[in-house]
């Protein structure tokens, strides 16, 4: 391997992995992670392979292997663009089924096959055809993080990061009623944020169609995601009190009682570009604690508060050695319908297309 450039040698791979992470782990661990990613990054030149990883991958694969990090509408875009032959998608199994839709030609991979999603088990493609049939003509948003199955019966895919773009467009278009699934607090949020009003499917049929006719109402789901949903505005509260000179960000998906009272609500990648770029003295991020662990290693001169003991089960099974062990041995491909693929593709082009 005298033809590897230095930086992806095994002592290139230490070096640059001290530098990022030694603020977040002990060096035995990064030398003992930095081994695997080295047989990781000669693996992916050998097969042609690109490594996608979403911020909430622990530390030690986030700064290590992914050709590309972000969040998921960013690497839905690059899933759609890349040549490469086979995509290993470091998160969730859904976002795999979206890199297999925007590449039926390729062999996709998600490392574990244990990495579910709260809110993509929260509804069924039967459940939106039973919604579609109670709100004839309604538009129907599906938040990217769902199965293949729901995305084939929705009209449009949305992410943390544009939903008030898409629901912006349907609103445009003179839409009155529009379904947001599955998350109930982005499709609450959301609405919010655009100034409409907000109903849950769930609520009683009498309150439904008291529903002003004229009036645009956006009606949402009953999942919630399982980490999102435990911050509180009691919360918000102590780290104001404990930190008053942090700025608090959350993501959407936690409850609006919470996001009224902090400072900034956006997508992961809004997180990040705002820790970059906004000088504050703190920065306390209402999420993933890994994704805090990867923005401390990254900006070693902001000081980041997270809240540690609300981690996503489902993310933390993608390891660094289930990615090894998934390349070697190309595990856990994702296999779709093709006619799933077809009309799950419809509402995605139609996300990616608006600006």
């Amino acid at each position: 391997m005298t033809d590897l450039p230095p930086e992806d040698t095994l002592e290139g791979t230490l070096a640059r992995m001290r530098a990022r992470l030694s603020r977040v782990l002990p060096d035995f661990e990064i030398q003992a992670k930095a081994e695997i990613a080295h047989k990781i990054n000669l693996l992916k030149r050998e097969k042609n392979a690109v490594i996608l990883g979403h911020n909430y991958m622990e530390p030690a694969l986030y700064h290590s292997v992914p050709d590309h990090t972000g969040d998921s509408l960013q690497l839905s875009v690059v899933a759609s663009k890349t040549p490469a032959d086979i995509i290993v998608f470091c998160g969730v199994w859904f976002m795999g089924e979206t890199a297999k839709i925007l590449n039926p030609g390729k062999t996709v991979i998600v490392p574990s096959d244990k990495a579910g999603c709260s809110l993509a088990e929260g509804i069924t493609a039967e459940d939106v055809r039973a919604l579609k049939e109670r709100f004839p003509g309604a538009p129907v948003v599906t938040y990217v993080n769902t199965y293949a199955d729901v995305k084939a019966e929705s009209d449009y895919c949305c992410t943390s990061g544009n939903a008030d773009k898409v629901l912006g467009h349907l609103l445009a278009q003179g839409h009155k009623r529009i379904l947001f699934l599955p998350d109930r607090y982005l499709a609450a949020n959301t609405a919010a944020q655009m100034g409409v009003k907000f109903a849950g499917a769930d609520e009683d049929e009498a309150v439904l169609g008291a529903l002003p006719a004229d009036e645009p109402v956006v009606i949402g789901w009953t999942a919630q995601c399982e980490v999102h949903e435990l911050f509180t505005p009691e919360d918000v509260d102590n780290v104001r009190r404990q930190y008053p000179d942090a700025v608090i960000l959350a993501h959407p998906e936690c409850r609006p009682e919470v996001i009224e009272k902090v400072d900034v609500a956006g997508s992961t990648k809004l997180m990040v570009d705002y820790v970059r770029d906004v000088d504050k003295p703190r920065y306390a991020l209402f999420t993933e604690c890994s994704m805090g662990d990867n923005l401390a290693a990254e900006f070693p001169h902001r000081e980041m508060v997270r809240a540690c003991s609300l981690r996503c089960k489902h993310m933390n099974t993608i390891t660094l050695e289930d990615t090894l062990r998934g390349l070697e041995n190309l595990e856990h491909q994702v296999h779709l319908d093709e006619d799933i693929i077809r009309r799950a593709r419809t509402p995605i082009d139609r996300m990616v297309a608006i600006r």
